[in-house]
C-alpha cells in the first residue's frame, strides 16, 4: 500500500452487491469510491425473495430495519387460457418464509448505511485496469462529459453485474464465464390489478417450457415474470421484446390475465428482459482485484438468491479484510468460506428452474397437485420433495457468515459473533 493510511477501494457498480459492499468496507476502515455506468440511481425493480441467509447478512449490515415484507396473504390463483382457476402456490409458501420484496426495496436500504462521505461518480465505467504489486491503476471514464482520468486503489470491487467490466477487463471475456440455462425472462411492473383478481392477489400459468407468474405485495402494485426456454437465445434479442413474448407464448391466442400482463409488457417504462445465465469461475479474485454478487457467481433467477448472496458476500469481504492484513490472505479465505455455498445454490438453481417453469404436462399436474397433497402427512412428504424443502431450510435460510464466524478463532478478546 501507499505511505498514506488511507485505504482507497473502487467498487464498480451500484446495485445492491456494490452498496453493501461499500457501506460494510467503509465500516471496516476503508475509504470507498464508487463507479456507476447510470447517469442516476435506479428505482422500482422486478420482485425479489429475501431468504434467512439475507436476513441474517443484512441485521450484521444493518440494513434490515430498512427494509420490510411485502408478503400479502391473498390466496394465490393457479390459471390456465381456458379460464379455469385452481387454488395456487405462493413464493411465500416456501419454508422459513421468505420476504417477498422489490429489488430497489434492498438497493434503498443499502444506500441508506452508506455514509455521506462516501464519493459516488454517475455516469462512469473502467477502461483499463493494471496492477503492480501494491497499485492498481484504474483508468475511469466519464461518460457524459467525454473524459477519463487514471487514479491508484488499493482494491477494486467489481459488482457490476452479469456482464461485468471488471471481469472483462482482469479475467477475461464473457464467454469462459457465462453459462446459458436456455430460457429467457421478462419482469416488470404491472399497473394496479390484472382485471381477474382481486388487490394484492397473486397468479400462475403453467405451460410445458413456459410460464407466467404474477407476485402480488400487501402494499404495492404486482411485478409480473414471463419465462419461456429457446433453443437460440440471441435471436430472441433480436426483436422487441414483447414480439419474444408474443411469439414464445403462440401460437394459441393470448388471453385473460396472460394477455394483460404482455399488454403491460409493452408499455412498461422499465423492464428487465435477458437470458438466464450463471456465471461460473474458479477464483473470485486476482491479485487486489475482486468480483462480488452476480459478477462473480451470479446462481441465475429461478435460485432466488441473488440479494441474499450480495449481502452474504459483502458482510462476509469486510470482516476478512478486518480479520486480515494481507489483501490476498483476506480474499482467498472469503473466497474459501463462501464458496461452498454459493456452488450448492448454483447446482440447486438448475434444479429448482422447475419451480418456475416446468418441462411437462406431467410437471404441471404434479404441481397443481401441491394445495391437496399438503392436507395429508403422506402428501405434504410429496409436496415437500417437489418444492425442495429441506434444502431450502439447510443452505436457503443458513445464517452463512455466523457458521463461518463460528468456525473461526476470535481474533482478539474483544471480538463478538453476532448470531441473527
Amino acid at each position: 500500500m501507499s505511505d498514506s493510511n488511507e485505504k482507497r477501494v473502487l467498487v464498480v457498480g451500484m446495485g445492491v452487491s456494490g452498496l453493501a459492499t461499500a457501506a460494510r468496507l467503509h465500516r471496516a476502515g476503508w475509504t470507498p469510491v464508487v463507479v456507476e455506468r447510470s447517469p442516476s440511481r435506479r428505482s422500482g425493480g422486478y420482485f425479489v425473495l429475501l431468504f434467512g441467509a439475507g436476513r441474517a447478512a443484512a441485521r450484521r449490515l444493518g440494513i434490515l430495519d430498512a427494509m420490510h415484507d411485502r408478503t400479502t396473504t391473498t390466496p394465490t390463483l393457479d390459471l390456465d387460457r381456458r379460464g379455469r382457476i385452481r387454488p395456487g402456490v405462493s413464493m411465500s409458501d416456501l419454508p422459513g418464509q421468505p420476504w417477498m420484496m422489490l429489488r430497489g426495496d434492498a438497493e434503498r436500504a443499502a444506500y441508506s448505511v452508506l455514509p455521506d462521505e462516501v464519493e459516488i461518480r454517475f455516469s462512469t465505467v473502467p477502461t483499463s485496469i493494471e496492477q503492480d504489486g501494491d497499485d492498481v491503476w484504474v483508468t475511469l471514464r466519464d461518460t457524459s462529459a467525454d473524459t477519463s482520468v487514471t487514479e491508484r486503489f488499493d482494491l477494486v470491487v467489481g459488482a457490476d453485474g452479469v456482464r461485468s467490466t471488471v471481469r472483462a477487463l482482469v479475467f477475461g471475456p464473457h464467454d469462459r464465464y457465462l453459462k446459458r440455462l436456455n430460457y429467457m425472462i421478462a419482469a416488470f411492473q404491472f399497473p394496479g390489478t390484472p382485471t381477474d383478481l382481486v388487490p394484492t392477489q397473486g397468479a400462475t400459468l403453467f405451460e410445458p417450457g413456459r410460464s407466467m407468474w404474477v407476485f402480488p405485495f400487501a402494499d404495492h402494485d404486482p411485478t409480473v415474470l414471463l419465462t419461456y426456454r429457446t433453443d437460440d437465445v440471441d435471436a430472441e434479442f433480436t426483436q422487441p421484446p414483447a414480439d419474444s413474448v408474443r411469439a414464445a407464448f403462440g401460437p394459441a391466442p393470448l388471453s385473460g390475465v396472460l394477455a394483460e400482463a404482455v399488454a403491460a409488457l409493452e408499455s412498461a417504462d422499465t423492464m428487465l428482459f435477458d437470458s438466464v445465465e450463471q456465471v461460473r469461475m474458479d477464483s473470485w479474485h486476482r491479485g487486489r482485484v475482486v468480483l462480488v454478487g452476480d459478477a462473480a457467481w451470479c446462481v441465475s433467477l429461478y435460485a432466488g438468491m441473488g440479494v441474499s448472496t450480495g449481502f452474504a458476500g459483502a458482510d462476509l469481504l469486510g470482516t476478512m479484510l478486518e480479520r486480515h492484513r494481507d489483501i490476498e490472505t483476506a480474499l482467498s479465505e472469503w473466497e474459501a468460506a463462501l464458496r461452498p455455498y454459493l456452488t450448492h445454490y448454483q447446482d440447486k438453481g438448475i434444479d429448482q428452474r422447475r419451480i418456475f417453469v416446468m418441462d411437462n404436462r406431467f410437471q404441471i399436474m404434479m404441481r397443481r397437485a401441491l394445495p391437496l397433497l399438503s392436507r395429508t402427512r403422506l402428501g405434504k412428504r410429496i409436496a415437500d420433495w417437489v418444492m425442495d424443502t429441506a434444502d431450502i431450510i439447510e443452505f436457503k435460510n443458513a445464517d452463512i457468515v455466523g457458521k463461518v464466524l463460528r468456525g473461526l478463532p476470535p481474533t482478539g478478546p474483544h471480538e463478538r459473533i453476532t448470531v441473527a
